[in-house]
């Protein structure tokens, strides 16, 4: 409060208790979540999980299956399929591992002779022969031991964020009640629409994901064995493992998978090099929008965006997490129906459409508990989410049978 006094003009702060109140819990809040910001990242991994297993278990109970033994065939199918591809490979992978560290110091006397023949790179010939491979192996050990805790740590977490997810899965109805318990039953449509929305990118992200990754290190694995190229599996690995970060992941695996192949000779290199340049636009281009494009919804600008923001802000679980979230937060904003300050107001009739839903959902859930009335929520979505997947038509021309949707 601005007061004046005799000895001239003064600005004084006074604090209300309300407001130093709401300083406190503000700050609090956010002590609370630094805190706790590996339990958020478990129960979002498991969302994720869940997200992308929960359709297929849904596909099958469709078809007759007991939902109990779809939630099972689908979790331990992932889980068989994980395990086979452990057997298979890490045996593999750790002896190609242990022969890589052996003959890395010849490796890199090759790729330095092969760089001296040329005038262009023969400058970073000397660069190679003096980096000393015997205390860069020295030095990796040593900094994967002392991560060793934190290696078990993420194991461990992500045991946790499985278990849940496999929770999240079986006992939806009652979790779903119990978030709806807390929101005002006026929002109990949009919130379905939006969990609805949220599984969908979840889960097309994920398996979306599956795909490329299993696709690049296929083909990286096809090339450098074609190519007679040392240690074809574990660069494989390595470029499925990386694929994961659109755009950032192919150059990643750039590096490795040409200096296996330059120990062929410059022509093999170059050959693998090109390949894989050639493959990379083609999954950039091709394969990614077909897979997950139309489920995210993102411009190229926006998921480099995310990828930086998400990569800064907690690395690479970050960059992993960044897309689907910020799917989620564009997506969250088109169904509340936010009007943005470049958005042209929004069409009248979808918001027609949208109290129209309100209403049957007030007659259909008079009465009923918050899980019943989560539930038949739900079912309105699912109706409107099948309706607009299928149009051709204006949301305005689609009937909803009677203005009473099936919650059959």
């Amino acid at each position: 409060m601005k007061k004046l006094h005799e000895s001239g003009p003064t600005l004084r702060i006074e604090l209300t208790a309300s407001t130093l109140f709401r300083v406190v819990f503000a700050c609090a809040v956010v002590w609370l979540l630094v805190t706790i910001w590996p339990i958020l990242l478990v129960i979002v991994v498991a969302l994720m999980i869940a997200g992308a297993l929960a359709p297929p278990a849904a596909w099958l109970e469709r078809r007759g299956m007991r939902r109990e033994l779809s939630i099972a065939a689908v979790f331990g199918a992932a889980f068989l399929g994980f395990a086979a591809l452990a057997a298979v490979s890490l045996p593999s992978l750790a002896a190609q591992l242990s022969d890589l560290v052996d003959r890395l110091p010849r490796a890199q006397w090759q790729f330095a002779d092969l760089l001296q023949k040329s005038h262009l790179t023969a400058p970073l010939a000397a660069s190679v022969r003096g980096a000393q491979s015997t205390q860069l192996t020295t030095r990796a050990a040593q900094q994967l031991m002392a991560y060793s805790g934190q290696i078990v740590e993420i194991v461990a977490y992500g045991g946790a964020s499985v278990f849940l997810a496999l929770y999240v899965v079986v006992d939806r109805d009652r979790m779903r009640g119990s978030l709806f318990a807390l929101i005002p039953r006026t929002y109990h449509v949009r919130t379905s629409r939006v969990l609805l929305n949220l599984e969908t990118i979840v889960g097309g992200y994920v398996r979306g994901q599956v795909v490329t990754s299993v696709a690049m290190g296929a083909f990286t694995f096809t090339v450098l064995t074609a190519a007679r190229a040392p240690h074809a599996l574990t660069i494989s690995v390595f470029a499925g493992l990386t694929d994961v970060l659109p755009y950032i992941g192919g150059l990643l695996a750039l590096a490795p998978a040409v200096f296996a192949a330059s120990i062929q000779g410059l022509p093999t290199a170059i050959a693998v090099l090109i390949a894989l340049v050639i493959y990379q636009e083609l999954e950039s281009r091709v394969i990614v929008p077909r897979v997950y494009g139309h489920v995210l919804r993102l411009p190229a600008a926006m998921v480099m965006v995310a990828l930086l923001i998400g990569g800064a802000v907690l690395g690479i679980l970050g960059a992993l997490l960044a897309l689907p979230i910020a799917a989620a937060i564009r997506m969250m904003a088109e169904e509340l129906r936010v009007e943005l300050p470049g958005q042209r107001p929004e069409n009248s009739q979808v918001r027609k459409l949208d109290a129209r839903e309100e209403r049957i959902f007030e007659r259909l859930a008079a009465g009923a508990s918050a899980e019943e009335a989560a539930t038949i929520a739900a079912k309105i979505a699912e109706a409107r989410f099948e309706l607009d997947a299928a149009r051709g038509v204006e949301p305005t021309d689609v009937p909803l049978n009677g203005d009473r949707p099936s919650i059959e």
